[in-house]
C-alpha cells in the first residue's frame, strides 16, 4: 500500500474495515489494531496482547498504550475536522492502570473539547473483564487545509 492509498487527504466518512486498511504497514499495524467503530464523536479498536508488546517483565510496554490512544484520538478528531484540514497530536497524557499480560484489549476514544483551532480527546483502554488498564487524554492543533493559489 502506498502513502496515497493510505490517506488522500479526509478522514470524512471513513469505516472502520478502511482506517484499518490504511493503517496496513504503520505503527499501530504492528501492535495489531482493528478499528471496530469510526466516527467524529466515538472512535474504538480493539488487539490482541502477543509477548512483542511486552516489556522485559512480561508486561504490556506502556508505549504501546500511548500509541494506541494518541492513535484513536487523531483518527476521531480526523474524522470530525474531515474536509477542514488535518490534525496533529500535542500532547499526550497516559496512564497506566492495571498490568495486562495476554489477552484482548480495546480502546475507545470520545471527544471532551473540539474548538476552532485545537481538541481534547479522552481514550479507555480496557481488558476482556471491562477493567479500565489505561487511559489518557490527547489534545489536537486542528491545521486548516490550505487553500490552492489563485492564478
Amino acid at each position: 500500500m502506498t502513502e496515497h492509498d493510505r490517506f488522500d487527504g479526509s478522514l470524512a466518512d471513513v469505516t472502520p474495515e478502511q482506517m484499518t486498511r490504511y493503517s496496513e504497514g504503520t505503527f499501530s499495524d504492528v501492535i495489531g489494531v482493528k478499528y471496530t467503530e469510526v466516527g467524529p464523536d466515538r472512535v474504538a479498536a480493539e488487539w490482541v496482547v502477543s509477548p512483542q508488546l511486552h516489556q522485559p517483565a512480561g508486561i504490556v510496554n506502556g508505549g504501546v498504550y500511548c500509541t494506541v490512544i494518541e492513535t484513536l484520538a487523531s483518527v476521531g478528531g480526523g474524522v470530525w475536522f474531515a474536509d477542514r484540514g488535518h490534525v496533529v497530536g500535542v500532547n499526550n497524557n497516559t496512564d497506566f492502570l492495571r498490568a495486562v499480560r495476554e489477552g484482548l484489549l480495546r480502546g475507545v476514544a470520545t471527544p471532551i473539547h473540539r474548538g476552532r483551532s485545537q481538541q481534547l480527546w479522552q481514550v479507555q483502554i480496557t481488558d476482556e473483564d471491562d477493567r479500565l488498564v489505561a487511559r489518557g487524554q490527547v489534545r489536537l492543533q486542528n491545521l486548516a487545509a490550505e487553500t490552492p493559489a489563485k492564478d
